[in-house]
């Protein structure tokens, strides 16, 4: 992982992502949103120990992007990701002593650290399969669109290993509930779409051919929006899990008022005056 102390990383040092060439997966950015694809159709995208690194490293650089303002997450060839790969990733953890493999787990977790924490909301376009990791990189984001075909399937157990994985036990309780997400996480059954949509894990269902442009859709419209305001919502969604009602009434009055100096704010207001549609820079 690219050391945080690297001057091109440091706050207050900006930089654009549009021109970052992607070695694991593909990567392009467009009017504000950067599309991330897992690409490995033929094996259903499964991740490799270097995607799920570069990928980690690519939304750390997110906090720094002044040229994407939504991600989408996507698979190609009809399914979103099959997990680690059983040859590249499970295979050679067998063969690791603990350190080794604390220092697997701890990396494939900050994944999701990075994610919750760059302040870029996050679509997940999800198809077909929909499993492992996978279905962590789907828990992680922040909206989720889905097929009726979808399956999505937490089955860690299947392969002899807990359920708490990469923040399982601490995020899938908070979308579906902790009955739900127990069941998902004991049994490692697929959950299909329609499913997944009544259960709240899924924001609606797409048809298949539709997916990509209603995820994009989607992505556009809230990069339309605030997009300062819109990392602030992000961060405090995550920040108040462990916060009381009390300090998280305090933090949003204090992120708010932030809000209220930026530029966007008073555009919003203009634009009202005037009624006209408000047009957002993000500042």
């Amino acid at each position: 992982m690219t050391d945080r102390t690297d001057p091109a990383l440091v706050a207050g040092n900006r930089q654009t992502l549009a021109d970052y060439a992607a070695t694991h997966f593909l990567w392009q950015v467009e009017a504000g949103v950067g599309t991330v694809t897992l690409n490995r159709p033929e094996r259903k995208n499964p991740l490799t120990f270097d995607s799920y690194a570069e990928l980690r490293d690519l939304f750390h650089r997110l906090r720094y992007a002044t040229d994407v303002h939504v991600v989408v997450l996507q698979g190609a060839g009809g399914n979103f990701c099959s997990g680690g790969d059983v040859h590249e990733i499970i295979g050679p953890l067998v063969q690791l002593k603990a350190p080794e493999l604390l220092m697997f787990t701890r990396m494939t977790g900050a994944l999701v650290s990075e994610m919750r924490h760059c302040p870029q909301p996050i679509v997940a376009a999800i198809d077909g399969v929909c499993a492992g990791a996978g279905a962590i990189l789907a828990m992680a984001s922040d909206l989720r669109l889905g097929t009726a075909r979808s399956k999505t399937a937490f089955l860690f157990n299947r392969v002899g290993l807990a359920g708490c994985d990469m923040g399982a036990c601490a995020i899938l309780p908070r979308i579906v509930g902790q009955g739900r997400a127990s069941e998902l996480l004991y049994t490692g059954r697929s959950l299909p779409g329609d499913e997944a949509e009544r259960w709240g894990f899924l924001n609606r269902l797409c048809e298949p051919d539709a997916l990509t442009a209603e995820a994009q859709k989607l992505a556009r419209d809230i990069a339309d929006g605030p997009t300062f305001a819109n990392g602030i919502t992000k961060t405090m969604l995550h920040q108040e899990w462990a916060m009381t009602v009390d300090q998280a009434i305090e933090a949003e009055a204090q992120a708010q008022a932030l809000c209220m100096l930026t530029g966007d704010f008073e555009r919003a207001y203009r634009a009202f005056v005037d009624k006209r549609r408000p047009v957002f820079e993000g500042n």
